[in-house]
């Protein structure tokens, strides 16, 4: 019994294009231009040279600032390659500033200055370096006033800067903000199963489908047939669910990570519960086909939505405004799990999301059944 309807099952969902569509291509189709959109963040996010005019005066050539400029502006050491440098007059420097060619300009007079026409990240960047410079400048004038004997010790010094700061990581992966549109991406596709979920419940409705009539009269218990219905349909959904992860893994190269046994756990039981949430809004509302449906995707996309999927900061806006709905938003629970096998190096946080996925489809399932099972029929 259970294989026969099984395998039809399967058949006619495999069959239904429009389910097929939106549980597998609309996701890769989305995946495809996240992708399109976030390939471009990272290199935008790179350090580019600070185009400067320098003053070429007497009082310039003669100051150690010119050696230092040098040192920090060579082009075959991208890590000293800060600065283009432009040596000019101050006619021309003045006009490169009022035209926006640089960023501005420095003339050595018995300190170095710096001439800028407006704030912001490079200028900012090109004062701190200035004042390092005369700050360390006076520290080694004042030193060798005292002691001259001490130059070279001075002149080592000065080119090797000791930094007593170690650079660490709480985390195992380098932290990448785009990663997490993706995870609210499978979140998304993981809920996409309500649309099947919902379909099963329909397909035993008496007053929603001539399929649904058949069935309540078959000497069968309609809970048993739903049981197998949606068993058929976990097989599909999960199925596209790993088609979705391995396009966006293998095709688009977006790094979900090493540990991909956590990672098809995660998808199995996001897959249940987006399911099990459809098999309730189905059972839920006394409404047309159509109604449903819409009501459905309103939800999805806005448990997406507060999950991060159009606005990632919008995780960190909720979970911070309302820290109850990050544990009641099954789109963000997903999402979380994700975040957790990426970054932590425990898996405290990944079962704890795990369990809250659990308890999900443990709550819809018995909220089904509850409805359907006091739901008769006078004649059909």
């Amino acid at each position: 019994m259970f294989s026969h309807v099984f395998v039809y099952r399967l058949k006619s969902i495999i069959r239904d294009r429009q389910l097929v569509f939106w549980t597998l291509m609309f996701p890769i189709l989305l995946a495809t231009l996240f992708n399109m959109a976030f390939s471009n963040l990272s290199k935008a996010e790179e350090f580019v040279k600070i185009p400067i005019a320098i003053i070429d005066n007497e009082a310039y050539q003669k100051s150690a600032l010119k050696t230092t400029i040098a040192y920090v502006s060579e082009q075959d050491n991208p890590k000293n390659n800060m600065f283009l440098v432009t040596l000019t007059t101050r006619a021309v420097a003045e006009d490169l500033l009022k035209n926006n060619k640089v960023a501005g300009y420095i003339f050595v007079d018995q300190v170095a200055k710096l001439v800028v026409k407006q704030s912001g990240l490079n200028q900012s960047i090109l004062k701190s370096f200035l004042d390092d410079f005369n700050q360390s400048s006076k520290t080694f004038s004042e030193i060798l006033k005292r002691d001259p004997s001490k130059f070279q010790a001075l002149q080592a010094d000065a080119a090797n800067r000791g930094n007593f700061l170690k650079e660490t990581s709480s985390t195992k992966n380098k932290p990448d903000t785009t990663v997490n549109y993706f995870y609210t991406l499978i979140a998304m596709a993981c809920l996409y199963g309500g649309y099947m979920g919902m379909k099963e419940i329909i397909a035993i409705q008496a007053d929603m489908s001539p399929q649904g009539a058949r069935q309540n009269l078959a000497p069968v218990h309609k809970m048993k047939v739903l049981l197998y219905d949606l068993s058929a349909a976990l097989v599909v959904h999960y199925c596209t669910l790993l088609a979705v992860l391995a396009y966006i893994i293998f095709v688009l190269r977006i790094n979900f990570g090493d540990q991909i046994g956590y990672i098809l756990l995660l998808c199995l039981f996001g897959s249940m519960t987006g399911l099990s949430f459809g098999a309730f809004v189905g059972a839920a509302l006394k409404k047309s086909e159509g109604v449903k449906i819409g009501i459905l995707t309103g939800v999805t996309m806005s448990l997406s939505f507060f999950a991060g999927m159009m606005y990632v900061d919008m995780k960190y806006i909720v979970t911070k405004a309302a820290p109850i709905m990050a544990y009641i938003n099954p789109a963000n629970v997903i999402t979380d799990g994700f975040y957790a096998l990426y970054y932590y190096d425990t898996h405290t946080r990944y079962f704890m999301n795990l369990s809250i996925l659990v308890g999900f489809f443990a709550l819809f399932c018995i909220l089904t059944y509850l409805i359907l099972r006091r739901r008769r029929y006078a004649s059909i």
